[in-house]
């Protein structure tokens, strides 16, 4: 596990862009494995000036996405596939055939999460990005999540729908379930970078790098994968 100190959020972001482009043109074709929530966002910024500027194309690459709420249609604002649109796929050169989100519109949501736990294990993640929670989640893997766990259909902690509200117009609007990629997809990636900003990700930062992993703290899992790089502003690793 590599830790990477950054001063703030814009040199994290160039940073993590850096990698991302790195084996974009390693691997004109990869897949790439991609979060939404407000920390990627920088990263999703800086990559489109790189494609912009000619340096890489993804007409090739392929992306799966950690996770998306139920009971939202994917035209929704606040959907995770309509957050993946405008922060970054309506801004290259993506072909939309090789873009996957969990489906969540039918009424079999097990039957939903298992086709996409499918499509995971045909497809090998080259290179995933990762957010993490203020309580350790990955995805919406909640502390408790067993390490071995596949795509499923999680009810949301009252936590992570607090933390979520602020995009919708009450609590009551935020959903209460999502399909999410399982700890052990997620440890399938060939290689992962996590990316931490701000003081309310410091402990779970220190948690995740210094101590024994733990599925009270599901980021502490990466420590069991042999490639992840984690950076950090100086507020997320001001306890490393």
């Amino acid at each position: 596990m590599k830790v990477i100190k950054v001063k703030d959020y814009n040199e994290l972001s160039k940073v993590a862009c850096e990698i991302f482009v790195e084996e974009i043109k390693k691997n004109p074709s990869l897949t790439l494995g991609l979060a939404t929530g407000s920390t990627p966002i920088g990263l999703y910024q800086n990559l489109i000036k790189e494609y912009e500027k000619g340096n890489i194309s993804f007409k090739d690459v392929k992306t799966f996405n950690l996770d998306e709420y139920c009971g939202l249609e994917r035209s929704h604002p606040q959907s995770y596939y309509t957050f993946m649109h405008e922060n970054l796929f309506s801004k290259i050169d993506i072909n939309l055939d090789n873009v996957h989100l969990p489906r969540t519109d039918g009424t079999d949501l097990e039957k939903l999460a298992n086709e996409y736990n499918e499509l995971l294990l045909q497809n090998q993640i080259d290179l995933q990005v990762l957010g993490i929670g203020s309580n350790g989640h990955i995805g919406f893997n909640e502390p408790g999540t067993s390490f071995d766990q596949e795509t499923f259909v999680v009810e949301l902690t009252q936590k992570t729908r607090e933390d979520n509200k602020r995009f919708f117009n009450s609590i009551d609007e935020v959903p209460t379930h999502a399909i999410t990629m399982g700890i052990k997809n997620i440890l399938a990636a060939k290689k992962i970078v996590l990316l931490a900003s701000g003081k309310a990700k410091a402990e779970a930062i220190y948690k995740t790098v210094k101590e024994q992993p733990t599925p009270d703290v599901p980021a502490s899992a990466l420590q069991l994968h042999p490639d992840v790089t984690i950076i950090v502003d100086e507020e997320a690793g001001a306890l490393l």
